[in-house]
């Protein structure tokens, strides 16, 4: 375990606030924007779900005292989804009441397929229930549902990141080829580029807390190079697009996204429950694999 520690300090920014916040701040130094995530998931008790809402409160506050250009990315199951959804609401109604005291912004993060309804019915309720400007969710390509939802999400105004997903789900509900979640990562990202032409082109926001605009989260370099070129094509501003990434992965790519004048926001996710999200970052990509290894056998 020890030297697992030592491997996820690459995608982890360490287990407390000041050390995520440090994080941040210097990824603010080369312009990049951030959004911050408490690790932890699937609460199994009410006291813990109220400990993790206090801890994302808590985080919006930080946030606000160190002025980093940061939002908060969270997961429902951390804030009671999954032990009584009236406490889970009343947890998220109060993050995000406190994001919109502070202008701030939160990201619900979709989680595995059993919770995909759940997560959007309860995002949807915020969407109408005066949180639009303050709240955003994410959609996975890997779901045969995903089109439709983003239909949905796009018509109601709603803020997305569009990701693969990361979660292992049975044939039945997702995409199991690789090269078919990448075409219709492709297609939802289009859908969401010329959404944005009919309906203007938002520029991000000057305190890099409050996103309007699209959210791509990929590291493929193929990805990247089908939105650049679709964005070339739609006559859209670079500045009407937002990559995302995480925390530790292709710098490069982010600094040179970040040159080219497109706006990056980094997810960095911070806590002790770090070893859950370590794992999954293994498992999507090989590289992230062959890293720790050899991390593993210079020791």
């Amino acid at each position: 375990m020890p030297m697992a520690r030592q491997a996820a300090a690459r995608f982890v920014a360490g287990e407390t606030q000041a050390q995520a916040l440090q994080v941040v701040e210097q990824l603010n130094q080369r312009g990049i924007l951030a959004t911050l995530d408490h690790l932890g998931e699937s609460t199994t008790r009410p006291g813990d779900a109220e400990q993790a809402t206090a801890e994302i409160l808590s985080l919006l506050d930080a946030i606000q005292s160190a002025g980093v250009q940061a939002n908060v990315s969270i997961k429902l199951s951390q804030i009671g989804l999954v032990v009584d959804p009236a406490l889970c609401e009343a947890n998220l109604w109060k993050i995000l009441t406190r994001a919109r005291e502070l202008g701030n912004f939160v990201r619900i993060d979709m989680e595995d397929s059993s919770l995909t309804q759940r997560t959007l019915d309860l995002y949807f309720k915020a969407l109408t229930g005066g949180f639009a400007q303050h709240v955003g969710i994410v959609l996975q390509a890997y779901l045969y549902r995903t089109e439709a939802d983003l239909t949905r999400v796009l018509t109601a105004g709603g803020r997305v990141r569009l990701c693969k997903g990361a979660y292992k789900e049975p044939p039945s509900r997702a995409f199991s080829r690789k090269s078919d979640v990448n075409l219709n990562f492709d297609q939802l990202a289009l859908q969401m580029l010329r959404y944005t032409l009919r309906h203007g082109a938002p520029q991000v926001s000057s305190d890099g807390r409050t996103p309007p605009i699209p959210a791509l989260a990929t590291h493929d370099p193929q990805r990247i190079r089908f939105v650049r070129q679709a964005v070339e094509e739609l006559y859209l501003s670079r500045r009407a697009v937002e990559f995302q990434m995480l925390y530790g992965i292709r710098r490069d790519l982010q600094e040179s996204l970040t040159a080219e004048g497109f706006p990056v926001r980094v997810y960095v996710p911070y806590g002790t429950h770090w070893y859950p999200y370590f794992m999954r970052r293994l498992g999507e990509r090989p590289a992230n694999l062959w890293f720790f290894l050899k991390n593993f056998f210079q020791h």
